[in-house]
């Protein structure tokens, strides 16, 4: 096995590296070549070395013996086991107990070539199947097609940018407005916040940015006549740069106050930050103050994009007043976990069966275009999200549209990536387009209007059987007694859903960073062909030869060629430790630092 190049430990400051000269000298060389330290079975990270510390490990060599080395290795594994939540540990069971023994082969560097030379004479994987082959060939066709720099969209990055910027951009009110001659009404904003009266290039682009935000409030603005009575609504779509940047519109469409039949409104926060709860909550202010005077909305406005941008798990106070209420404030707080601030995967579940979510999943991960369908705003915006959240820790690098307006249909006719979503009274039309390739969903009916037919072939079989059996038993492992304070964070259907499809991962790439190399110069650089062909199991060898030329896999890659530091959230906690159960695999961590200790030793022997 390789090991990672990149990962260095600096031993302790508590551990004594210097023994003492009577030590040294005492005994003879078969006496002290008994000393040699025993190699640890497993892997540690660095709170492993840490609590090594704390055990205060004698610096005498006699000291070091198999017993004290046994004791010291079964704590840390007690440590491992208690970091890792029941309830994934129970999840992993599922994946064990599908996937067998095989994981990953042992390869050398030495090896890798030959290895690699003899696998292509020998095993033809992808010529003896050409429907892999011709998956392979699409998406290299689409980065041909794509032509884009070399530049990717990653979770890690866009919360960096987040943290530069305001809470929101801009907050606008969109009305239905009568066409001249017409029965029909026309969507234009009737409230904006804050004016944009500078002539600025930035100021040019969010005009146009406006101009487009009408539509998305109101998709469905021809079949509007006057209602006396509406549900309120609320929902989110993104708008998408030319830069591949991404602003987040949350909406809550209601009926304003008053009597009689009239039409609805919307109520919209441009903002960068993916959280739809937080921003749920200023809408149900921004509700509220409306429905005493609309004058009441601009102060608050403008007091909470003077607001600082909340951290993960940070809460904000806006402080604000109302008459007749007098100062209030009100606390505004992100999630701890960023990735799932805008998400719901309750809705997926209520539309969709758990065979079908896989088979979208799957066609997701090679990058096809999937059109969602629906009768409600929420429905489509809800779901979109959050199949998107379950390729984590990947991005979706195409075109993202979880509610097209009608007028903007013929986007589905285009050759490249695509998620958009459309409401059921387009559905006429879309029918009647030249659409090609697509996998179109019906989420009222939980039922395919148009498909590949080859949905349930794309992921690996026992893979793929290992996520079928954990979606379908979610609520016996969630409700399974938890003695861990670490689970309450996973014991909700969020947690688990999310853990499920991190282990598909985790089971496929995980391995990743042990093909990290880096040069003397400290420039990382990964390498695709050993790792691929590291993997046991054909069946992922050959799903990795599809979804590695994909822009999900190049950019997860790029960045983390170019971090700097190891990443860090959940999918690397998850990857630790599965390189930690590998069996046989190349020490590291406390194992290196022991081997160098030993030398030292050595070196001081001869010295003296």
């Amino acid at each position: 096995m390789w090991s990672p190049q990149d990962r260095k430990y600096n031993p302790p400051t508590q551990l004594s590296l210097k023994p003492s000269s009577q030590s040294l000298r005492s005994g003879n060389w078969s006496e002290r070549k008994s000393h040699r330290l025993p190699r640890l079975p497993k892997r540690h990270s660095h709170d492993d070395m840490l609590l090594l510390a704390q055990l205060s490990l004698p610096s005498s060599p006699s000291s070091f013996n198999e017993d004290s080395l046994s004791t010291t290795s079964e704590l840390l594994s007690s440590r491992r086991a208690r970091r890792i939540p029941k309830l994934v540990q129970r999840i992993n069971s599922i994946y064990s107990a599908k996937r067998g023994k095989k994981r990953l082969k042992k390869l050398s560097m030495s090896s890798i070539e030959t290895a690699s030379l003899r696998d292509e004479n020998s095993e033809s994987e992808s010529d003896s199947d050409d429907r892999f082959k011709a998956h392979t060939q699409r998406l290299v066709h689409i980065q041909s097609m794509l032509k884009r720099a070399p530049s990717y969209r990653t979770l890690e990055l866009e919360l960096l940018e987040w943290q530069e910027r305001e809470l929101f951009e801009y907050f606008v009110v969109v009305s239905l407005r009568k066409k001249p001659s017409r029965n029909t009404y026309l969507p234009e904003v009737s409230y904006q916040f804050p004016k944009l009266d500078r002539p600025t290039k930035q100021m040019r682009e969010a005009e146009e940015r406006l101009k487009a935000i009408p539509q998305f409030c109101f998709p469905d603005a021809k079949d509007w006549l006057p209602v006396s009575e509406y549900s309120s609504e609320t929902f989110s779509f993104v708008l998408t740069g030319e830069d591949g940047s991404r602003r987040f519109g949350y909406c809550r469409r209601l009926l304003p106050s008053g009597k009689g039949p009239r039409l609805p409104e919307v109520y919209c926060v441009i903002s960068r930050l993916g959280c739809f709860g937080l921003f749920s909550k200023v809408l149900d202010e921004v509700e509220r103050r409306r429905g005493i005077s609309a004058a009441l909305v601009y102060p608050f406005m403008r007091s909470l994009m003077e607001s600082p941008f909340p951290a993960p798990g940070k809460t904000i106070k806006v402080k604000t007043f109302l008459p007749g209420a007098g100062n209030e404030v009100l606390e505004l707080r992100r999630p701890m976990d960023s990735r799932l601030e805008h998400v719901d995967f309750e809705c997926l579940f209520t539309c969709l069966s758990v065979r079908q979510l896989i088979r979208i999943f799957a066609s997701l991960l090679l990058e096809r275009r999937v059109i969602f369908v629906a009768d409600k705003l929420s429905t489509l915006s809800s779901c979109s999200h959050a199949v998107v959240a379950l390729l984590y820790p990947f991005s979706w690098q195409h075109t993202f549209i979880p509610v097209l307006p009608a007028s903007m249909i013929d986007i589905v006719c285009c050759p490249t990536p695509f998620l958009v979503g459309l409401l059921s009274s387009s559905l006429p039309k879309l029918k009647e387009l030249p659409v090609e390739e697509a996998l179109m969903v019906n989420l009222g009916s939980d039922r395919f209007i148009r498909q590949m037919d080859d949905e349930d072939t794309l992921l690996p079989r026992k893979l793929q059987a290992a996520l079928e059996q954990a979606l379908e038993r979610k609520n016996e492992l969630i409700s399974q007694d938890s003695d861990s304070d670490s689970d309450d964070e996973c014991n909700t259907l969020n947690g688990l859903v999310s853990e499920v499809f991190i282990r598909f991962f985790v089971e496929t790439v995980g391995h990743y960073s042990l093909f990290l190399t880096q040069s003397e110069k400290g420039e990382r650089a990964f390498q695709r062909e050993a790792f691929r062909k590291s993997v046991a199991s054909k069946s992922i060898r050959r799903f990795l030869e599809v979804f590695m030329e994909s822009q999900m896999f190049a950019g997860f890659i790029q960045d983390r060629e170019l971090r700097k530091c190891r990443a860090k959230g959940l999918f690397e906690q998850r990857v630790e430790q599965y390189l930690e159960e590998l069996p046989d695999t190349e020490q590291s961590g406390m194992n290196k630092f022991l081997r160098g200790l030993g030398n030292k030793m050595k070196f001081l022997h001869k010295k003296n």
